[in-house]
C-alpha cells in the first residue's frame, strides 16, 4: 500500500513520510556539524594522536635485526639459545649472504649501532666485519673465517644476543626502562650500579609533587589577595604575576644560577646580615633545591591564575554569612570559603604538575646530577644517542603513570569539579 494511501502516515507536501524526511534532515545536519569540526579533528589526529601511537610502536618495534638478516633469522630458528654449542655452518653461510648485501646498502651499521644498545661492543663487530666481507672465500668455511675476522663471532653471547632479538616486537626497550634485561635465562634485573630509570621515574614524581605544592602554597595567598583587592589595585598586581611570562625562559633560568650559587646573590646578603658564615655558605645549585626553587617560581603563575578566577567568582556574602552566624575568620575561610576554592586548587594542581613533569631545561641547567628529571634522559635519547626505542618506552611509562596519577585524583576529588572559572 502506497504511504499515501495510509492516513495515518503522516507525510510531506512531496509525498516522502516525514519519518524519513526528518532523518535526512538530521543526516545533513550531523555531516554539517562533522564538516564544521573535521579542521581541528585532523589537526588533534596529526599532532597528538599519530604522534603517540607513533610512540607506542616504537616502543617495542624491532625490525631491523629481521630486515638485515632476514636468512640468518631464518637460520637461527632452529637453534636452542640455551645450548652450549656454537650455530652450525648453515647459520655462518646465511650470515655471509646477509652481511654481503646489507654491507652494499650500508645497513649493517644501522643493525650494529641497534644491538650495541643491548650489548656494547656490537657496532664495532658489524663495523669491522662489514669491512672485511669482501675479502672473504665464498666457497667457504664461513665458521673460521667469521671467528677470523673477530673472536666475538665465536661467542655464544653473539649469537644469543642475536638470537634473542630477531623477533619484529621485542620488550627490551620497556626492559631497559625499568632498569631490567633480556638474558638466556630469561628477564632479570641489572647489577645495581646500573640502575637509574627506576630512581629516575621516583624523583620526576616527587619533586614534580612538590614544586606542585610549593605553588599551591605560595599561590593561594596571593590569589586570595588579588581576589580580594578593588579592581584597579588587582590589575595592577596582576601585570607583576604575568611578567614572568614576557621574559625567555632561558633568561629566568640562567638568572637563577647567578642567584642561587655559593658565590652568588643570595648566600652574600645571609653572610652580609650574619645569617650564616662565609665558610658555611649554602649549596642551592645543581641539586634537587635548585630545581624545585627555580621551577616553582616558573610555574607559580600558572596556579595563581586558575585559583584567581574561581576566588573571583566567590560571593563574599557567605562569609560574611557565616561569621554573622558566630563562627570565627578561622572557621569561616575553611568551612564556607575553601571548599568553594578546590575546583580552582584542582586545576592549577593539574596545570602545575603536568607542567612540571616534562620539563627538562630548567633542571639540566640547575639540578646537576641531583635534580635531573626522567624527561632529561628521554631527550638525551632522542637527540644524543639516537636510541629512539628507548626514548619511546620511558616516554609511554611516564605517560601511563601521569594517566594513573589522573585516576586516583579522579577517585580522589572527582575530575568534575576542576573549574578554571
Amino acid at each position: 500500500m502506497h504511504p499515501q494511501s495510509d492516513p495515518q502516515v503522516l507525510t510531506t507536501r512531496d509525498g516522502t513520510p516525514l519519518k524519513v524526511s526528518l532523518a535526512k534532515a538530521l543526516r545533513r545536519e550531523k555531516l554539517r556539524s562533522l564538516a564544521l569540526i573535521a579542521p581541528l579533528l585532523i589537526f588533534i589526529l596529526v599532532t597528538f594522536a599519530a604522534p603517540i601511537a607513533d610512540m607506542l610502536l616504537r616502543s617495542v618495534e624491532n625490525g631491523i635485526v629481521e630486515n638485515t638478516l632476514p636468512k640468518t633469522v631464518n637460520a637461527l630458528s632452529g637453534w636452542d639459545v640455551t645450548s652450549s654449542q656454537l650455530p652450525g655452518e648453515p647459520v655462518y653461510k646465511a650470515l655471509y649472504e646477509d652481511l654481503k648485501v646489507a654491507t652494499a646498502e650500508k645497513t649493517h651499521t644501522r643493525l650494529g649501532s641497534r644491538l650495541n644498545y643491548e650489548a656494547s661492543g656490537m657496532s664495532s663487530l658489524f663495523r669491522k666485519t662489514g669491512r672485511r666481507i669482501k675479502r672473504m672465500d665464498e666457497a667457504g668455511p664461513f665458521a673460521e673465517q667469521f671467528i677470523d675476522i673477530d673472536k666475538d663471532w665465536g661467542d655464544l653471547a653473539t649469537w644469543r644476543l642475536l638470537k634473542r632479538y630477531s623477533p619484529k616486537y621485542t620488550p627490551g626497550y620497556f626492559l631497559n626502562a625499568a632498569d631490567a634485561q633480556l638474558t638466556a635465562d630469561g628477564i632479570a634485573m641489572k647489577p645495581e650500579n646500573e640502575r637509574i630509570y627506576l630512581l629516575l621515574f621516583a624523583r620526576t614524581l616527587f619533586l614534580s609533587l612538590t614544586i606542585t605544592l610549593c605553588c599551591l602554597l605560595l599561590g593561594y595567598p596571593i590569589a586570595f589577595l588579588l581576589a580580594s583587592l578593588p579592581l584597579r589595585s588587582a590589575n595592577l598586581l596582576m601585570i607583576l604575576v604575568l611578567l614572568p611570562f614576557w621574559t625567555s625562559l632561558l633568561v629566568r633560568t640562567s638568572a637563577w644560577k647567578v642567584l642561587l650559587q655559593q658565590e652568588g646573590v643570595i648566600n652574600d646578603f645571609l653572610v652580609w646580615i650574619g645569617v650564616i658564615g662565609d665558610a658555611s655558605r649554602l649549596v642551592m645549585i645543581n641539586n634537587k633545591t635548585g630545581t624545585i626553587i627555580a621551577m616553582t617560581h616558573i610555574l607559580l603563575p600558572f596556579m595563581i591564575l586558575p585559583l584567581f578566577s574561581v576566588m573571583k567568582t566567590i560571593s563574599p556574602s557567605y562569609v560574611r554569612a557565616a561569621k554573622s552566624l558566630g563562627a570565627t575568620d578561622w572557621t569561616a575561610f575553611w568551612r564556607v570559603y575553601f571548599p568553594q576554592t578546590v575546583p580552582g586548587i584542582g586545576a592549577g594542581a593539574i596545570l602545575v604538575f603536568i607542567l612540571a613533569i616534562g620539563y627538562y631545561i630548567t633542571p639540566e641547567l640547575v639540578g646537576g646530577t641531583d635534580g635531573i628529571f626522567i624527561s632529561n634522559r628521554i631527550a638525551y635519547h632522542i637527540s644524543s644517542s639516537l636510541n629512539w626505542g628507548l626514548a619511546a618506552a620511558l616516554g609511554v611509562i611516564l605517560l601511563g603513570a601521569v594517566l594513573l596519577l589522573f585516576y586516583v585524583y579522579d577517585k580522589i576529588v572527582g575530575i568534575d569539579n576542576v573549574k578554571l572559572g
